[in-house]
């Protein structure tokens, strides 16, 4: 069997707001409403509206043959709520139909699984179950922000009950292996891997228009070709991109939906099947166990996390927005937690690389500042005034040790509370059903005491008496 595991991602941050010095401490909000509305509502009826109206179609014309997976974070779901519900309804779609697998990922593409293990569980989690409430599925597989994945995440991981992660097929990692198997965590065993095929996704995602590209002009008939002509032991072919490559990254007019919609038809005659990734992973045996000491990711030349951490602007702002985390999650604010979640996104730090050549050119394709310095300031701007709300509640006077000791007593305290309500539940009951039992016991005895009723034959009796 030979497959194709297409995987697309849906991800926009909440973009901030061009925030002065001047503006700490008298202004909390911190998004620019008017971009977030327009780029959202731009990229769905360009992009991800008829790329998702494509894959319904491609779905129901080969009865269920043909199916995917998406990975939409939960940011990128509250804009398109608030602005293109129409995008929603879409997805639902595509979940009614048992043929689109929906993955977990961070809540807010952010960097916890780099700096905090128990803020990634809780935004992990978050997001799942936004995942479950808007499409009535519960995620198998995870992905994580950017696809960065090591060794020291695959425990966790496989502790939150995926049984499947998805990550890069990094040259540097793999070395003379393929990516085209599945392989398994060496740090956890059970965890299996999916590692994307870095050629053939960049062959639709980057060179499909380039007309420079020896390539060039890329058929479906071509590509399922050099997947069906790999050597036989190659049985799986991860394809992961954005979503906004259908229509935004590739436009319309260089014919990328036909060729979408098309690719289904020539895997047909030449035996080539459509998976999604929990799919994959139950039926394919991994190949071996694959280390990853140092955080690898899909971004750069580099594939490493240097596109968000390589300089040290990047560095501060990271470092400085997780000092706050502990005293964060202490906080019952619903707009202050609010707020923590989206600065956490990944973006923001992706805006302040430092990087040249074809690497940078590609941070200020998306980037709305005019220069990483700019990104720097209005951020650490925003992120002043953030820590000024957070020290409201919970002063930096306090030591971490002193509030990691807090925290102790706060979650002990909560632990005993716990218990001591299951006991009273537990009393509660007992009691319940000592009563229900005190009440039958004495309903029978009533019975018991009470006398004879006499018979029609007895009444009948002592009258003639």
């Amino acid at each position: 069997m030979k497959a194709i595991c297409f995987y697309f991602q849906i991800h926009q941050p909440f973009r901030l707001k061009r925030y002065r010095f001047f503006d700490i401490g008298n202004d909390h909000y911190y998004y620019d409403d008017f971009a977030n509305d327009d780029i959202i509502t731009r990229i769905a009826h360009r992009s991800y509206i008829p790329a998702a109206e494509s894959l319904l179609h491609m779905i129901n014309d080969t009865k269920g043959a043909f199916r995917c997976a998406l990975s939409i974070t939960g940011v990128a779901l509250e804009q398109c709520e608030q602005y293109v519900p129409e995008f929603v309804d879409l997805l639902k779609k595509l979940a009614d139909t048992g043929k689109v697998e929906f993955l977990a990922e961070t809540y807010d593409h952010s960097l916890a699984s780099l700096a905090d293990p128990e803020e990634f569980s809780i935004q992990v989690k978050l997001h799942s179950e936004k995942i479950q409430e808007l499409f009535g599925v519960k995620p198998k597989v995870f992905r994580n922000s950017e696809l960065i994945y090591s060794d020291e995440l695959a425990p966790q991981i496989q502790a939150m009950g995926f049984k499947g992660c998805i990550t890069e097929g990094a040259k540097h990692i793999l070395g003379w292996k393929s990516p085209n198997y599945v392989y398994s965590s060496a740090s956890a065993p059970k965890l299996k891997l999916l590692l994307k095929n870095d050629k053939l996704s960049d062959d639709i995602t980057y060179r499909f228009s380039n007309t420079a590209w020896s390539e060039y002009p890329l058929t479906a008939d071509k590509y399922v070709g050099w997947i069906a002509d790999t050597p036989k032991e190659e049985q799986i072919f991860n394809l992961f991109m954005n979503l906004e490559t259908f229509g935004e990254l590739q436009n319309r007019e260089s014919g990328i939906f036909q060729f979408l919609e098309a690719l289904p038809r020539f895997a047909a005659e030449r035996g080539v099947e459509f998976v999604t990734p929990s799919e994959a992973i139950k039926v394919l045996k991994p190949v071996a166990e694959l280390s990853i000491v140092h955080p690898i990711s899909w971004a750069d030349e580099a594939r490493d996390t240097s596109a968000w951490l390589g300089n040290k602007l990047q560095n501060e702002a990271f470092n400085k927005l997780y000092s706050v985390a502990e005293r964060v999650r202490l906080s019952d604010n619903r707009q202050l937690k609010q707020d923590w979640g989206r600065l956490q996104a990944s973006d923001h730090l992706f805006y302040m690389s430092t990087k040249h050549m074809a690497d940078g050119a590609m941070h200020s394709l998306f980037s709305p500042y005019e220069t990483p310095y700019q990104a720097f300031t209005n951020y650490m701007n925003v992120l002043a005034d953030f820590i000024v709300r957070v020290e409201e509640q919970y002063p930096m006077s306090i030591e971490n040790e002193e509030l990691n000791s807090l925290l102790t007593t706060i979650r002990n305290q909560a632990r005993e509370i716990e218990t001591l309500q299951k006991e009273v539940e537990t009393y509660r009951l007992n009691e319940e059903h000592l009563n229900e039992e005190h009440r039958l016991r004495e309903t029978k005895a009533g019975k018991d005491e009470a006398p004879a009723k006499p018979t029609k034959r007895g009444r009948k009796g002592a009258e003639k008496r």
